[in-house]
């Protein structure tokens, strides 16, 4: 009988994983170790047998077993279904169908009021389109957009474009005008589904029946309550936007003009997440919460911390245990005994990116309440007068995600973690809040900063302290200071994303006004009127506000390549920057020393977050064609 020692020593190969090399390693583990007992490694032989039956079977182990270990790590992962459970343990939710974008021209037709110089449309009939419009295309596809759409709203985030619709005949004076907005609408077919749910379940999940499925509408119940999507069911708080109006704040009711919405923070129980399932559907899985009590008087309660069982001593080095949380609301709440219907939309792929003027039909519209003391025919005229039309085709449409397309997203979403932590995080995070909750145009970012009374260097760096610098577009499209109100909306759209140390101080940033003047001589040949017609444009492009930023320098070397680069220029003898001031003309009245700001031909902005805005173009730059 072998004895302990004897069966330690005996040589075993562990890298053998494949048919071949599992089969030679036993083969020379039985002429090692037993060359009397077996000795017969023919072929055909019994013993044999089981050899290569024992390594056909070690085989499949190990290739399973690498399999499942490859296919718990998402860069090497191969099957859908583990990818998509593995991009949602990250907090990335693949997608499904991607829908097709579109710009759509809506239009309607409002009468004239007055007469002469005082003639002008007479925007009390401008309608007030509800969010949900549809319109589809010659081929059935529909397209739909969630906000809503006002033409008494005009800004440059907002604009409505007004023309002559009709003129009188005899005075040729206008009749009616034609107000325009462009607005964006996505691709989906709209399906409903409705479940009955009886008692309540933790984590009670719903699968949808079709597939391709954009995004999820709403989720109503038959007691009239509202459901609402979260990206993780501990998220309590969700986004509602309300109108701007004196009943709903007094104070940010002037304006309701830039800022035609508030956006505030509402607290819920009733929500749910979406998860794709193994089999490709998507479901709805709602929260554990199926306590009639208030949640306090569950969570936190000394009887309950560290133990479940009542009689429990109550210590301090216990954790919470967390199934006293499974049965509260402070994961959502369970459906029950209610009929809840669910509205999503589903996507055609790239059938739905239709070509330019295919969209025309108006299937679904709906107007907030209007016309209160006007002619009710003319009111009823102007609803008709509604019409769209898209002047560009939709792009965008497609099918679901490839894999490697769900791997790149879960992974950058996993490191975004959602939050805003770096100065890019709070200025892109800033300037994707929605248009309808305020125009913003620029955003800076810095360190809070404070005087410090010792010598030397008097600004003191406060480590948990954010300045948000923002400013806005008028109806013009100048630079002006955001109103209160869109500030207050940004502090409420950054609350969920911003870290618990980070105070954010939201302040406007300074506009200096400036002029330019500069001087061309022409090559021999070249018509001088259009040479400096050329030049003063292409300055123009150079100081377009889309392309200015806060705290970006002006460097005198790039408005000189810009002009030299102009057909017909042979030089550039004068080029000077001035700032104009005056607030009566309506420049922002800020005065600042360009001299002093200037360090070898470079114009450098303030200390304090500032923008370079040349206000009127047509007026404040200015050209003159000099001869040799």
């Amino acid at each position: 009988m072998a004895t302990i020692n004897e069966k330690i020593s005996k040589d075993i190969k562990y890298i053998g994983k494949d048919f071949p090399t599992i089969r030679k390693n036993l083969v020379d583990f039985a002429k090692t170790y037993y060359p009397t007992t077996f000795n017969d490694f023919n072929e055909a032989s019994p013993g044999m047998m089981f050899l290569e039956t024992t390594a056909y079977v070690g085989d499949l182990l190990s290739f399973y077993l690498d399999k499942q270990f490859k296919e718990a790590l998402l860069p090497y992962a191969t099957e859908r279904k583990n990818i998509n459970a593995l991009a949602q343990s990250l907090g990335y939710n693949p997608k499904q169908a991607i829908a097709a974008q579109v710009e759509i021209d809506i239009f309607q037709t409002i009468p004239a009021v007055g007469s002469g110089e005082n003639n002008k449309p007479d925007f009390r009939y401008a309608l007030a389109i509800k969010g949900g419009m549809k319109v589809k295309g010659k081929k059935g596809t529909t397209f739909r957009r969630n906000l809503p759409i006002d033409f008494n709203i005009s800004g440059s985030a907002d604009e409505t474009e007004v023309s002559i619709f009709s003129t009188d005949d005899t005075t040729g004076e206008p009749t009616f005008y034609l107000l325009r907005k462009r607005k964006s609408f996505e691709a989906g077919t709209s399906v409903v589904e409705t479940f009955n749910v009886r008692q309540a379940e933790p984590f009670f999940n719903v699968p949808l029946a079709r597939e391709n499925i954009i995004e999820i509408i709403n989720v109503t119940d038959s007691e009239g309550n509202t459901w609402h999507e979260v990206p993780f069911l501990a998220q309590d708080i969700v986004f509602k936007q309300i109108e701007n109006t004196q009943y709903v704040d007094p104070e940010l009711t002037e304006f309701n003009t830039e800022t035609p919405y508030l956006l505030r923070l509402k607290k819920t129980s009733r929500r749910f997440i979406t998860r794709i399932r193994e089999d490709g559907k998507r479901v709805l899985e709602f929260g554990p919460g199926t306590s009639t009590k208030p949640d306090e008087e569950i969570v936190p309660n000394p009887i309950n911390v560290g133990s479940t069982l009542p009689s429990a001593t109550p210590q301090s080095r216990n954790f919470i245990d967390p199934s006293n949380f499974m049965y509260t609301k402070a994961y959502g709440q369970a459906p029950s005994n209610i009929t809840l219907t669910v509205e999503y939309t589903i996507g055609n792929g790239v059938i739905d990116n239709v070509p330019s003027g295919d969209i025309t039909d108006i299937s679904l519209i709906d107007y907030i309440s209007g016309g209160q003391g006007l002619d009710k025919v003319l009111f009823n005229n102007t609803k008709n007068s509604v019409a769209a039309t898209n002047p560009t085709p939709a792009q965008g449409g497609r099918g679901a995600e490839s894999l490697e397309e769900i791997r790149d997203n879960a992974l950058a979403f996993f490191n975004s973690q959602g939050r805003v932590v770096s100065k890019d995080d709070y200025m892109i995070r800033t300037l994707t809040m929605p248009s309808q909750y305020g125009s913003i145009a620029k955003v800076y970012v810095t360190q809070d900063e404070k005087l410090n009374t010792s010598p030397g260097d008097n600004r003191l760096r406060n480590p948990f302290a954010v300045n948000l610098y923002v400013l806005s577009h008028d109806a013009n499209k100048n630079l002006v200071k955001t109103n209160d109100a869109t500030k207050s909306n940004i502090k409420n759209y950054l609350s969920p994303y911003r870290l618990l140390t980070d105070s954010v101080t939201i302040k406007n940033a300074f506009i200096i006004n400036l002029g330019v003047d500069f001087e061309i001589i022409p090559l021999p040949g070249f018509n001088s009127n259009d040479v400096l017609l050329r030049s003063i444009e292409k300055v123009k492009e150079f100081f377009n506000i889309d392309r200015m930023q806060i705290n970006q320098p002006i460097i005198f070397a790039d408005i000189y390549t810009e002009l030299a680069s102009i057909m017909g220029v042979q030089s550039i003898t004068n080029l000077q920057v001035y700032n104009l001031w005056d607030d009566q003309d309506g420049y922002s009245g800020n005065i600042y020393d360009i001299n002093q700001a200037t360090r070898d031909s470079v114009i450098y902005p303030s200390l304090d977050p500032s923008i370079f805005e040349i206000k009127y173009p047509d007026s404040d730059i200015k050209g003159r064609v000099v001869s040799i």
